[in-house]
């Protein structure tokens, strides 16, 4: 499924999901990613499998407009509640010291503030993170990357997991969706396809960062949502 270069190959990915799970997700492993949580994590593991088993969204969700935060992404938080999964943010100082070559008496010492700040993920459980990206605009993944790059830097997490819209979601799957619906329930008179363009965020847009190792050193678990996981679609395998 992957044909990438540095993905982890797929027939050794496949095996850690339920077939049912692999039916309804494009799955894409780097750096090992997939048997991180599997073997290390079981607990984390295991309520993200039964995640993935559950998740169906529907048309409807699809067509309503999203604004700050959509009734897809509303979804999603209900489904890695707390006290298990909460959005966290990283900061941290760097303390520099400069000596030298023989001799532990500093030659300079000082603290960058604020070395690493700012950085958020949606849902941080023990040494798993996992960000949610549903129509962003496609920079948002470098903003995602960054994150778990400088946690997993930090040593706070081990593996980062990235939840997006799959490649099957595409503009002909869209233009299947007819026209976008208003808060009030009625159609707009948009068609849905225009609201997912080229640039918004799906799952060949982290593909190509991650190939140009955009991770650093975080091992990236990659999912893409395919309309298998839309109950009302008619297309559906």
């Amino acid at each position: 499924m992957t044909g990438n270069v540095v993905a982890d190959r797929h027939e050794l990915v496949e095996d850690f999901f339920p077939k049912d799970v692999r039916r309804k997700f494009e799955i894409f492993s780097y750096r090992n990613a997939v048997a991180i949580p599997a073997q290390n994590f079981s607990h984390e593991f295991s309520q993200i499998t039964r995640v993935l088993q559950e998740f169906e969204i529907t048309t409807t969700m699809i067509r309503m407009p999203g604004g700050s935060k959509g009734l897809i992404a509303r979804y999603v938080e209900g489904l890695f509640p707390s006290p298990d999964w909460k959005e966290t943010r990283i900061t941290a100082d760097l303390h520099v010291k400069l000596l030298p070559s023989k001799g532990d008496e500093p030659l300079l010492k000082y603290v960058r503030s604020g070395y690493s700040d700012g950085h958020r993920i949606d849902f941080v459980s023990g040494k798993v993170a996992l960000d949610f990206e549903w129509n962003s605009k496609d920079q948002t993944y470098d903003r995602d990357l960054y994150a778990f790059s400088a946690f997993h830097a930090a040593g706070a997490i081990e593996v980062g997991i990235l939840l997006t819209r799959g490649n099957s979601m595409s503009t002909d799957f869209m233009r299947t969706l007819g026209k976008v619906l208003m808060k009030t329930g009625q159609e707009g008179p948009e068609e849905v396809y225009k609201k997912f363009g080229a640039s918004t965020t799906f799952t060949g847009k982290p593909l190509y960062r991650l190939e140009a190792g955009r991770n650093g050193g975080c091992p990236i678990l990659a999912l893409g949502i395919t309309p298998e996981c839309v109950a009302d679609y008619t297309g559906r395998g």
